[in-house]
């Protein structure tokens, strides 16, 4: 046991030489940190308190450009109030009362019509009157829809050109196609009595033909005082006749 602990003991390594090396390295790190250290406290001084720049706090200004233009308010632009405002009906162009005065107009053949309101561009009663005549007629058990506004359409066509090249002062397509609308009321009428009666006897001859006189009168009667044209009734009344009368063959057969 003694020899193992000699054996094991034994090497060339010294306390003292470690100690040696040791201060070595602490002399050294000594040095090293005395050779660049860098002392703070030598550069700072003492700064009076009034010398420190005072920090001014924040007011809350906000800057606010120039205004280079004049606002207009809502009142001076759309009207002072809703009750400025003109209806929504006559926005659209829908005047009821000039409606119901057309309307008298065709059932009254004899009476004057008003030239100033013939003379407007109103289809709401034609789009009315037609749908009417097609119900009519769906009634009969005839389903002529396409029919009717095809025949109306080549009919305002003719009529157009007709009184164009008659008439001096002219006429545009929406007064024609209001006027012939209007006066297809009677045309309602005798379909009608198609749906309760049958039209191919002698009394339907005769209802057809009068129904025929009517519109076609009516017709030309507004075309007259509308478009000036003094003397020519009978001219415009003709061809108005051979398109109501295909409306009529229509409600009959």
């Amino acid at each position: 046991m003694s020899n193992f602990e000699q054996d094991f003991y034994q090497t060339t390594y010294s306390i003292d030489d470690h100690s040696q090396a040791y201060n070595y390295n602490t002399q050294g790190g000594a040095q090293y940190n005395k050779q660049y250290h860098y002392d703070y406290a030598q550069q700072g001084g003492f700064i009076p308190p009034e010398m420190i720049p005072q920090q001014q706090p924040y007011t809350g200004q906000i800057f606010q450009p120039t205004q280079t233009y004049t606002p207009t308010s809502a009142d001076s632009v759309y009207g002072s109030s809703f009750d400025d405002e003109p209806p929504l009906l006559e926005e659209l162009g829908i005047n009821f009362d000039h409606i119901w005065q057309k309307t008298l107009t065709v059932l009254h053949p004899l009476k004057a019509a008003d030239g100033s309101i013939m003379n407007e561009t109103d289809l709401t009663g034609p789009m009315v009157f037609c749908l009417a005549f097609g119900a009519t007629l769906l009634l009969a058990g005839k389903i002529q829809f396409g029919y009717v506004y095809g025949i109306s359409a080549i009919g305002c066509v003719g009529m157009f050109c007709l009184l164009n090249l008659m008439s001096m002062t002219g006429v545009s397509f929406g007064c024609v196609s209001s006027v012939l609308g209007y006066c297809l009321l009677p045309m309602i009428i005798l379909s009608g009595f198609a749906v309760v009666f049958s039209l191919q006897g002698i009394v339907g001859v005769l209802l057809t033909a009068l129904i025929i006189g009517w519109c076609s009168f009516s017709a030309s009667k507004i075309f007259i005082s509308a478009l000036a044209m003094e003397g020519q009734q009978l001219l415009v009344a003709y061809p108005c006749a051979l398109l109501y009368g295909v409306f009529a063959l229509i409600s009959v057969f």
